[in-house]
C-alpha cells in the first residue's frame, strides 16, 4: 500500500527503477524497466511513469510483465512519453502503480480488441488468459509491427476497422482503443469490458483531472475505471 500526497493507494507503490532497455515497435517504444518491489497487478491496471527533469508523470498500461522486469508500449507523442522513449539503460524514472480498476478475467470466451496504442494492454491481458483470440487494428503499416506483440491476432490496417473484422460468435470481449472503437463496441457488444483513456495527471483520485460522466454522475476515471462495462457518457466533464 502506497501513501502519495496523503491519500492511501490500496496496492501500490512508488518505486524509483532503472531502466533495463528499449526496443523500437514499429511507430512506438517499448521501455522495459526493472521490477523492484513492484506487483504487475491486473491486466488494464495503469502505472505513472515519471522520466528524470519532468514535472509530470504519464499514465501507461502494463504491457509485459515477468519476474524481475515490466514493460510499457509507448507511443512518443509529446514532451513527457518523448522523454520517456528516449531513457537508455541505467537511467531511474519513477513509477507508481498498479492503479486503477482492471478487467475482470472470469470470462467463459475471450476476445481481445485493440486499437493503435490500445493495444498495449493487450499482451500481459493474453498471457494471463492463455492466448484467446484477438483483434488489432492500426492507421498505418507501419504502426501495425507492433501486433507481434499479441498472440493469435488478426491485423486490420485502415481503412479497415477492428468492428469489421469482429469474429462471428458469442464473445467476451475485452477492449483498448481509441474513443470512436470503443463507442462501436459498446453499442455492438452490451457488457463488453472497455478500457478508456483520460488526462490523469495524477492517477489516484487527487487532482480530478480524468472525471468523466458515467450513468449521470460524474466519476474519476484513474478511481472507477480505467476497464468500465459499456461505455461512459462522455469523457470529458464541463
Amino acid at each position: 500500500m502506497s501513501t502519495v500526497a496523503g491519500t492511501v493507494v490500496a496496492g501500490a507503490r512508488r518505486q524509483r527503477v532503472p531502466v533495463t532497455g528499449t526496443e523500437r515497435i514499429g511507430s512506438y517504444t517499448l521501455l522495459r524497466v526493472a521490477r523492484g518491489s513492484l506487483e504487475p497487478g491486473t491486466p488494464g491496471q495503469f502505472f505513472m511513469l515519471e522520466a528524470t527533469g519532468r514535472v509530470l508523470p504519464r499514465p501507461f498500461s502494463l504491457c509485459l510483465a515477468s519476474p524481475d522486469g515490466l514493460a510499457f508500449l509507448i507511443e512518443p507523442v509529446g514532451p513527457g512519453s518523448d522523454a520517456l522513449c528516449a531513457c537508455r539503460p541505467g537511467d531511474e524514472i519513477h513509477v507508481l502503480g498498479p492503479l486503477g480498476i482492471g478487467f475482470d478475467l472470469d470470462v467463459r470466451r475471450p476476445l481481445l480488441v485493440g486499437g493503435g496504442i490500445g493495444i498495449a494492454p493487450l499482451p500481459y491481458l493474453s498471457a494471463c488468459l492463455g492466448s484467446p483470440p484477438a483483434v488489432v487494428g492500426f492507421r498505418s503499416a507501419e504502426h501495425a509491427v507492433a501486433a507481434e506483440l499479441v498472440p493469435n491476432a488478426e491485423v486490420v490496417v485502415e481503412p479497415t476497422l477492428v468492428t469489421q473484422a469482429l469474429p462471428a460468435g458469442d464473445y467476451d470481449v475485452l477492449a483498448c482503443g481509441p474513443e470512436a472503437m470503443l463507442r462501436a463496441l459498446a453499442a455492438r457488444v452490451p457488457g463488453a469490458q472497455l478500457a478508456w483513456e483520460a488526462p490523469m495527471a495524477c492517477g489516484y483520485g487527487a487532482c480530478y483531472g480524468c472525471v468523466v460522466a458515467i450513468d449521470g454522475r460524474y466519476r474519476r476515471l484513474c478511481i472507477d475505471g480505467p476497464v468500465l462495462r459499456g461505455a461512459p457518457d462522455e469523457l470529458t466533464a464541463t
